[in-house]
């Protein structure tokens, strides 16, 4: 080993002799401690590789859980932290290695090689680590120990001959040796704790463990909180999800429950604690504080949030200065055998990689900040929203009823509230954060450029004001905008629910222009918006230029000569880095205020009244009363399975035995001395003593208004007991099944609104469902007692609530039944069959407790006790046979108003009972429903039929790609000058941005000093193009989306009016309502901003790396995989961003309604005892929809962190690119800061690509939606014949012809009238019958050209009506609808929208409907208000308008359509003179619901199934006994 050839270039120690001599003792040779160094990386990489690759199976883990998640070990982030840390320094050594072996004139391979080994090895002891960890095999652990001893100690030798030799802290591989000690130590020191834990060697019995509860469950599927630290930094355990949403889309069992820690429920409680905890002994009355629980159930994670986002910050400023460094650097390679510790950081190599994992770790951190604040404000809205779901379960009705606390308050402290809280707490951490970073960067700037930084600073400050006034301005205009939108949906709603009537009327245009009237008002507060939004756009573009521009001009004037380039550009990234804090801070204030109002409407909610905690809630207090003696004979005297009897007088048979009820049975409920009230002072009842009887029916009357109702939310606690008090006995009070007055249903489906919650017997739903008789109802229901109701689902009339609700009542398995006035919306056929099947015998027999408030008195001979009342307080309490003897004159009273009503109801039974009708009308909402369903499903039917389709690979790419066509849609309908407008200028003003940066690139670069001044103005001119440029564009941007919105809507509100009827008939109102209120509301303001920032930054992006690649060519080389990357990210993304965005969505509106419904039902719920169960259901809904939103924002993370990464790794390749250019002269110094200064911009922008793609994409499903609409026909207004060529005054006569007529609603659909022949001479009365669906009501419509009339046709005195214009036609006719539609507005506009009558005029047509002295009666006479739907007047009413307004047009022909379907007999028959007398000289054809009406018609038209079967006139027909129109009459008697 003595003399070694010369020409051993790369040998361990070197090329001269001594380097390999021991003479002075083995430790003193330094080449021999390097190699010592070697052995035991060496050693763990033999041992190691071999288990890691014959691998081992999990079976150690007998539990079935997410193995790979399970972390067994302590210590564990510890760990994973010195172990990068450790790498770090292995890249330094390494680094140090190679420049120094550079200096020296042979190769020293000791120098780096242990410090790769050791790199090597570290990695391999984590990958070793993670393996044994997620398997659980801690006896291999002992591996790592011992190498971390071994390392600890050749470390500590190689440190110890250091110190001997002189060797100090000044030089840079004595501190890299000192740090690799420590870091070896520590590992030590951790892998000691895991032994002393988990007592694996060296002890007896080594520790059993258990997993966590969450992973035990495989129902948890959101793991950040289990996983490594490597997986949490990065979110590679969602890597399956997203790619797999791919293939099939992401559904709620994907995404599982939540963990414990993050459930409602857990939260719930921490902040219940924190708050609870404020009250004090002393004083507990204090309103605690909500910031204050709200900080000490929360404020640990947002501290450790705001520490990541302060470590991000201060690594942020890292880019700058390391840019400053490389440029100032590009020129020094110097150094000695031992280098000083500053020398490595004036190395450009060693800076670029420095500045690379200073970008790595500052994104890390930035969205770990960003994670840990969204997670926590997650939790904390879980938490807000349970304890407000508990307070509205205490909540005092009276609260409710006084109007203190209003629906809608509470919606909106669900909704918006709470939102803006969790809003706030994302934000949070930017509140401290950013004037730490606006400090910080202002004095960096001064570090770099002097005073004219400081300048340029204060530009930025000083603007930030007017941002904020932006900020507000736009919030009001937004709130202006919904005013108008939400009076545009109203007359929308209108229009679209009289559709029909306005065709037939042909008073399409007026309406449509009104809905156009009100479109514009919001147009203007839109472009309003639009405006402040391309200002608030532009404030954020072009503050940088003007801070840049005011910088160096100053700088120019004070130092005569420009400033050095390494200097320029790290003052260009700053200056990027200082205006997104101060954007930012503007919404952050903003966002403070609201939080602020949040929490103060949120605090006086939670300390407003609460329902009183009486005794006998918590059951502490049984009252039980002396039975007194049992009772002898008991005979029941009346026999209830007798046929009701109206008479009382039946009931006067003295066979039993008068007891008093207090001496024969328990009281159920007593009431002694009571004094009630709502809460305002105003006693609601007073003096009230009365009982219940168990077991027996109690029946309360009294008139309208009288305190009946109070009198049973009394009992029920629901109301403030003044004195006096109610007592139940003991066994009573658990729940009581109630069915209040106001019915109350929840969204679930008719069974389970029934059962309500109770056990499903079979036996006991047939039997409460036949009583209430809701079987028939039951089966018009699309899917049976599965269909949804309530507010979401299928609208019910008000009878067939109020029999689900008693049908509610009557399920429960509960001692006491209260029933408040059951039968208020029933017909007398249904109320008398509740009576005696639901009330008699299935309440009764069960021997079930029931008070009935009821106004029918005819009912009272079966009460066993009557309470009688006035007032508030109570008249007479008794049996019947008590008040008969004693109260003569109220009994006789009663029977006086029971005369009455018998006599309304024999006038009922005659009619048509209001249940078929009612059945009727559901009826006709499914048959059109279903064929809505057809409709609905299309879309689903399109991805439905692609994915049966056996290679995946088409729905794939269905799901991953751009709606191109959509958007180009969405554009034309600008306007193509706008798109060329907003093109062209997106497109210079980014080169004007690249020619500012550049120019200064070169200014700086020349040391010419005369030219300053030439280079000073091309550079102002530049920048003030640049600003001009960025105020055109935000506008253009912003116009243009107005433009496309403007026309958009414009074009679908008269493609819809002029569609025929038919397409209203197939396609849900709700559907076509969404297309004007959500659709068009994400047109109007969210596609523009969103498609403003997308352009934005994908120019960005691509003007960056245009810089890099013209100064670097080589750039390109490693730009392709790097672009290939971020293709796949971002497809996979998109897909599963929209279908999380779609669950977040779908679960939201659930708990919403939850929250809404358990409001309105308060007393109901309490009265049950069930609130325990609403409270359960509402954390399952909160934790669906916050598991769902989770999910989203970590999606978001993933993709953040990712394109991070890859901007990281572009700047990396630009400056390795740049270096390594620059050894071959190509770019000069100045170019390289460009360069670098683009590459760090492109980090920040590559994310916002991807979320506004996916964002476009999800919005632009709603231009698709409304485009779909664009496609319908419109009706044929146009005619073969000109308006003009039609007489004034056609159809003088009214002579009707109709020649072999066939119609057809659709051409795919069958006829529904067959060659139909029939004559009808002017002025004759005709009449049509004809079963349900027999094709009378289509006739009607054919007259008006509302169908497709493909064979045959109709003549009205010599003019065919398909030649006709529709306008013409229509306008010329009259019709009275069955459904009497009224539009809001004023009377006048009712009748005469047109405004084309004398006043004169219509008080006559009023006076012929009958209604000229209501109308008198009405403030404002014909200018008096109609509200929507005209709910102000009876249906009967209603119904007499439409007459009038018929009448109003003087039309020779006038179609009666069942007009009078929904009049009581007394206005049928005015309205049939009225019909004779003033109609007399003009035709009239009457489509017949009660065939009575029509049979004196001088004609009638018989229809069945399509065919004109009879045609003769009434008496002539009724003469035939085999006729269909006598056996119709028959029927109908």
């Amino acid at each position: 080993m003595e003399q070694l050839d010369g020409g051993k270039a790369l040998s361990f120690c070197g090329n001269n002799s001594s380097a390999y001599s021991v003479a002075t003792g083995v430790l003193n040779n330094g080449c021999f401690v390097d190699a010592l160094n070697l052995v035991p990386h060496v050693f763990l990489l033999f041992i190691t590789f071999p288990i890691l690759f014959i691998g081992w199976g999990s079976q150690s883990s007998k539990v079935q859980i997410h193995h790979n998640t399970w972390l067994h070990f302590p210590g564990h982030n510890m760990r994973w932290i010195l172990t990068f840390l450790l790498l770090f320094v292995h890249v330094c050594e390494f680094a140090e290695g190679i420049v120094s072996n550079k200096v020296m004139g042979t190769n020293h391979l000791h120098l780096f090689v242990p410090a790769f080994m050791g790199f090597v090895a570290a990695t391999t002891s984590v990958v070793y680590y993670h393996n044994i960890e997620t398997s659980n095999f801690p006896k291999l652990l002992l591996v790592l120990f011992i190498y971390w001893v071994l390392a600890f100690i050749t470390k500590s030798i190689k440190l110890w001959k250091f110190a001997e030799f002189n060797v100090g802290p000044q030089h840079l591989r004595f501190c890299i040796t000192a740090m690799l000690v420590i870091l070896y130590g520590l590992l030590m020191a951790v892998e000691i704790n895991v032994i002393r834990v988990r007592k694996y060697v060296f002890f007896a019995n080594p520790q059993k463990v258990k997993p966590p509860e969450d992973l035990q469950d495989l129902g948890v599927r959101f793991l950040q909180p289990f996983v490594n630290l490597l997986s949490k930094a990065t979110y590679w355990w969602m890597n399956p999800l997203i790619i797999g949403a791919h293939k099939r889309p992401i559904e709620l069992k994907k995404i599982g429950k939540l963990p414990i820690a993050m459930r409602a429920l857990t939260n719930y409680l921490r902040l219940k604690d924190a708050y609870e905890d404020q009250r004090t002994p002393e004083d507990p009355d204090r309103a605690p504080s909500i910031w204050r629980s709200m900080y000490r159930a929360f404020g640990r994670p947002i501290l450790l949030s705001s520490t990541f986002r302060y470590l991000a910050d201060l690594l942020g400023f890292a880019g700058p200065l390391c840019i400053s460094g490389i440029v100032r650097h590009l020129k020094t390679y110097l150094g000695v055998y031992f280098m000083s510790s500053t020398e490595l950081l004036q190395n450009s190599s060693v800076l670029a990689v420095l500045l690379f994992l200073a970008l790595i770790l500052q994104r890390t951190f930035l969205q770990a900040s960003y994670y840990v604040t969204i997670e926590t404000g997650i939790n904390m809205r879980g938490a807000l929203l349970a304890m407000i779901y508990n307070k509205i379960l205490r909540l005092s009705t009276s609260n409710m009823s006084m109007g203190e606390m209003t629906l809608g308050q509470i919606n909106n402290l669900v909704a918006i509230e709470t939102n803006q809280l969790m809003w706030f707490l994302f934000l949070c951490p930017n509140l401290w954060a950013m004037p730490v970073q606006i400090v910080m960067g202002v004095i960096l700037l001064r570090h770099l450029l002097g005073w004219s930084a400081v300048v340029g600073a204060s530009v930025i400050v000083l603007l930030a004001p007017v941002q904020y006034l932006i900020a507000t301005k736009l919030a009001d205009t937004q709130k202006n905008t919904l005013e108008h939108s939400t009076d545009r949906l109203k007359k929308t709603t209108e229009i679209l629910k009289g559709i029909k009537l306005l065709k037939l009327y042909a008073w399409e245009n007026i309406f449509c222009d009104s809905v156009e009237d009100t479109r514009g008002k919001e147009l203007t507060s839109l472009k309003t918006f639009a405006f402040y939004t391309s200002m608030s756009i532009f404030m954020n573009a072009a503050i940088p230029i003007a801070a840049v521009l005011a910088t160096f001009v100053t700088h120019h004037f004070i130092n005569e000569n420009g400033p050095e380039p390494s200097e320029a550009f790290a003052a260009l990234a700053l200056f990027h880095i200082l205006v997104t804090p101060l954007f930012l801070l503007s919404t952050v204030v903003r966002f403070a205020v609201k939080a602020l109002v949040s929490v103060q409407k949120l605090g006086e909610f939670l300390q407003s009244d609460e329902i009183g905690d009486d005794s006998w809630r918590n059951g502490d207090i049984s009252v039980s009363f002396e039975a007194g003696k049992k009772p002898l004979g008991m005979t029941k005297a009346i026999n209830r399975k007798q046929p009701m009897r109206y008479q009382m007088d039946n009931y006067e048979q003295p066979t039993r035995r008068q007891m008093r009820p207090s001496e024969t049975e328990d009281v159920a409920v007593k009431v002694t001395g009571g004094s009630f009230t709502w809460g305002n002072n105003l006693l609601t009842l007073s003096d009230i003593n009365i009982r219940i009887p168990t077991g027996q029916l109690t029946m309360i009357v009294g008139q309208v208004g009288c305190g009946k109702s109070s009198l049973l939310l009394a009992m029920l606690g629901e109301m403030q007991a003044i004195e006096g008090g109610v007592y139940w006995s003991n066994k009573n009070r658990n729940s009581v099944a109630y069915a209040a007055q106001k019915s109350w249903l929840l969204n679930a489906t008719v069974e389970e609104n029934i059962t309500f919650g109770s056990p499903f017997s079979k036996q006991r739903y047939k039997a409460v469902i036949d009583a209430c008789s809701l079987q028939p109802d039951i089966d018009l229901l699309p899917f049976g007692d599965q269909t949804e109701i309530g507010e979401r689902g299928i609208n019910l009339s008000g009878g067939q609530r109020q029999r689900i609700c008693v049908a509610r009542a009557l399920y429960q398995n509960t001692n006491i039944v209260f029933l408040d006035d059951p039968f208020s919306a029933l017909d007398i056929h249904l109320s008398d069959h509740l009576m005696q099947e639901g009330i008699l015998k299935f309440l009764q027999d069960d021997k079930r407790t029931v008070v009935l408030v009821t106004h029918k008195l005819q009912y009272l001979i079966h009460a066993d006790w009557i309470i009688a009342m006035k007032d508030g307080t109570v008249l007479r309490e008794g049996t019947l046979k008590d008040i008969q003897t004693h109260d003569v004159e109220l009994y006789d009273h009663w029977k006086t108003l029971m005369n009455r009503q018998d006599q309304e109801l024999e006038k009922d039974i005659q009619q048509d009972s209001q249940t078929t009708l009612e059945r009727k009308t559901l009826r006709r909402a499914f048959y059109s429903r279903e064929a809505k369903n057809q409709i609905d499903d299309e879309d689903e039917e399109e991805e439905a039929e692609e994915e049966d389709d056996d290679n995946f690979s088409t729905t794939t790419n269905r799901r991953s790609k751009i709606p191109w066509k959509v958007c180009w849609c969405y554009l034309s309908s600008g306007g193509f000058f706008m798109v060329f407008l907003m093109v062209s200028s997106k497109l210079v003003k980014h080169s004007v941005i690249v020619a500012i940066d550049y120019w200064l690139a070169n200014w700086t670069s020349s040391k010419n000093s005369s030219n300053q001044n030439y280079y000073l103005s091309v550079f102002i001119v530049l920048c003030a193009a640049g600003i001009t440029l960025c105020l055109i564009t935000s506008l253009s941007v912003e116009f243009l989306g107005l433009s496309s919105a403007t026309n958009l809507h414009h074009n679908l509100l008269n493609k819809i009016i002029h569609a025929p009827v038919r397409f209203f008939d197939i396609t849900p109102l709700g559907q076509i309502l969404n297309r004007f209120s959500a659709d068009t509301n994400i047109i109007d303001q969210h596609i523009p901003p969103t498609l403003e920032s997308l352009t934005r930054s994908t120019l960005l992006c691509l003007s960056a790396i245009g810089v890099i690649a013209s100064i670097t060519p080589f750039f390109l080389v490693a730009l392709v995989p790097l672009a290939v990357a971020f293709y796949f990210i971002q497809k996979y993304f998109r897909v599963a961003s929209k279908d999380l965005q779609d669950l977040d969505d779908s679960t939201q509106l659930p708990l919403l309604c939850h929250f809404s419904e358990t409001a309105e039902g308060l007393t109901t719920i309490r009265a049950f005892r069930h609130e325990a169960r609403f409270k359960q259901r509402m954390l399952e809904l909160t934790d669906t929809n916050n598991t769902a939103y989770l999910f989203l924002s970590a999606a978001n993370r993933w993709l953040e962190v990712r394109t991070d990464y890859l901007g990281a790794v572009i700047v990396l390749t630009a400056a390795a690119a740049s270096i390594w250019s620059f050894h071959y002269g190509l770019p000069s110094g100045g170019l390289v800061g460009l360069g670098l200064t683009y590459a760090l911009t492109v980090t920040n922008y590559l994310n916002w690509v991807v979320r506004n793609l996916a964002d476009l994409e999800v919005q632009m499903a709603a231009v698709k939606k409304v485009n779909s609409f664009l496609g319908t026909e419109s009706e044929n207004y146009e005619g073969s014949m000109d308006a003009s060529q039609v007489p004034e005054n056609w159809p003088q006569d009214g002579e009707i012809k109709i020649q072999d007529l066939c119609v057809r609603y659709d051409p795919m659909l069958k006829p529904v009238l067959k060659h139909v022949n029939a004559y009808i001479k002017p002025g004759q009365k005709v009449g049509i019958c004809g079963r349900t669906g027999s094709g009378k009501s289509s006739l009607s419509l054919a007259l008006f050209n509302m169908v497709d009339i493909f064979e045959g046709k109709i003549v009205i005195d010599g003019i065919d009506i398909c030649k006709l214009p529709l306008q013409t036609l229509r306008s010329r006719l009259s019709i009275i609808l069955q459904d009497p539609v009224l539009f809001s507005g004023s009377i006048r506009f009712n009748l005469d929208p047109e405004k084309m009558c004398t006043d004169d005029r219509l008080w006559e047509a009023l006076e012929i409907a009958q209604l000229k002295n209501m109308v008198k009666a009405l403030p404002g006479g014909l200018d008096a208000v109609v509200t929507e739907g005209g709910e102000n007047f009876s249906v009967g009413q209603r119904q007499l308008f439409c007459l009038a307004r018929a009448f109003v047009r003087k039309s020779s022909i006038l179609i009666m359509d069942e007009a009078t379907a929904s009049i009581d007999m007394a206005t049928e028959n005015i309205l049939q003179k009225v019909v004779m007398t003033a109609f007399a000289d003009r035709t009239v054809v009457t489509i017949a619901h009660r065939v009575s009406s029509i049979l004196d018609a001088e004609q009638v038209l018989v229809f069945s199934s399509g065919m004109l079967v009879e045609s003769d006139s009434g008496p002539n027909l009724l003469a035939q006994e085999d006729s269909l129109f006598t056996v119709l009459v028959r029927s109908h008697k």
